[in-house]
């Protein structure tokens, strides 16, 4: 799927094509989103003021509380009827984050992340196995049918059961994979562990993402399954996995500009930041009828790179994120807030809701979440058997909220650490 028009379009070209898509796009949500008409007018902006590219700065900014006040569909651009596909990701508060797709949306988000399976040697004939959750989760469904817009055979075998994954890999000649970084290491270091010949594997390249990862792991991953491995990014309020990937030079992921306008903002001015700097990415979307955010701030901390790149392509750039301005994790490609483990903790009677801390640390390939809680006083000196059930407890509700499982350690009231007062809510312990 390699679209020359679009991928190796001029700077100018770019710059008009992203110019006229904005005013159409801007027009739209005044007009059909609330929200959107309520933050235009509050800063004294219409949808006449936004002629080109260049008045993008002119708009309000949206953020993640955005989606989760409007919660379900009240930042959607379009009737529910037109809606084809709803996606979800967790919110801060365990209030899901919802995201729609009409059928053009789906088309160009197959499209996107096609371009990325094919900057990492796709083709028709390729097998494409495809170890993303199904499901809400858009990582799935999004590599899913990029794959199939390549023309490629697609295995959809989803998450777990790693044994008969590899024996799928195996039997169904599999030249990609595409699955989390943490979930590729395991894989290898599972068919090590079972001592399967690793040339009966035909994989070539893999594209991996949904979770942060570094270049140490970049050499694990293609050492331990003997490809190529490319990193592909994405996030689900601007479309899901495909807003920019790697290309074989593999010196930054290009964004797909026609659908996607990146900024790189100072995260507490708001301002744009100098070409180069590192600064907050925030999108703009400018072909999705669905949900077509505007100024989207990310939290990801990354730099534009300009320039062609020695690919062929023009699209510009994004280094890796490096970090983030919010305190969300990213476990096993889930996303976990601090606050959504605190709103569970104040409804159970025992823990004290306020003091609590978030260990994260990786064991071999794969992540691991510690939830550390402070017992309240009075319940500090209660039989063992009761501290058990109160330990139970949290661990169920905590599942049911984020998703994931996590091990529970009660502690002593008042043994958590603390900085001018506060609780330290987080020790990321992984070297990412």
């Amino acid at each position: 799927m390699w679209n020359e028009k679009c991928e190796a379009m001029s700077r100018d070209e770019m710059t008009t094509l992203q110019g006229e898509r904005l005013v159409k796009t801007v027009r739209r949500v005044y007009d059909n989103t609330p929200a959107y008409r309520a933050k235009m007018d509050e800063i004294g902006v219409k949808p006449e003021d936004i002629r080109s590219r260049e008045d993008l700065v002119k708009l309000p900014f949206t953020v993640k509380t955005d989606l989760r006040d409007n919660y379900p569909f009240g930042m959607f651009a379009c009737p529910r009827t037109d809606i084809v596909r709803i996606h979800a990701s967790s919110g801060t508060t365990g209030k899901q984050t919802v995201v729609g797709y009409t059928r053009s949306d789906l088309e160009n988000w197959s499209e996107v992340v096609a371009r990325a399976y094919t900057a990492a040697g796709a083709t028709k004939d390729s097998v494409i196995h495809i170890s993303y959750g199904y499901g809400l989760f858009t990582g799935g469904l999004g590599a899913h049918y990029g794959s199939e817009r390549v023309g490629a055979t697609t295995v959809p075998v989803s998450v777990g059961n790693t044994k008969r994954q590899i024996q799928s890999l195996i039997d169904f000649g599999a030249t990609m994979i595409c699955c989390t970084p943490s979930y590729a290491i395991h894989l290898a270091e599972t068919i090590d562990e079972m001592g399967i010949d690793k040339s009966l594997l035909k994989l070539r390249s893999g594209c991996f993402g949904a979770e942060p990862w570094t270049e140490e792991m970049r050499k694990q991953i293609e050492a331990g399954l003997n490809l190529s491995a490319f990193d592909i990014y994405g996030l689900s309020e601007i479309m899901g996995p495909g807003v920019a990937f790697e290309c074989p030079a593999k010196k930054g992921l290009h964004i797909n500009e026609d659908h996607f306008i990146p900024e790189i903002l100072d995260p507490d001015t708001g301002l744009p930041v100098p070409d180069g700097d590192e600064g907050e990415l925030t999108f703009t979307c400018i072909t999705k009828e669905a949900l077509p955010l505007i100024r989207y701030r990310t939290h990801d901390i990354a730099r534009l790179i300009p320039g062609k790149c020695e690919c062929g392509r023009t699209l510009i750039r994004m280094s890796k994120p490096v970090g983030r301005t919010d305190d969300m994790l990213i476990i096993r490609g889930v996303n976990v807030f601090p606050s959504q483990v605190e709103s569970v903790l104040l409804g159970i009677n025992g823990a004290a809701g306020a003091h609590f801390q978030l260990v994260v640390d990786r064991q071999g390939s794969l992540d691991t979440l510690e939830i550390r809680v402070e017992m309240s006083p009075e319940f500090f000196s209660d039989e063992v058997r009761e501290i058990a059930a109160l330990e139970r407890r949290i661990r169920r509700e905590v599942e049911s909220v984020l998703g994931i499982a996590a091990q529970i350690r009660l502690v002593e009231p008042k043994s958590l650490e603390r900085t001018d007062g506060k609780a330290k809510r987080v020790v990321d312990l992984r070297k990412l």
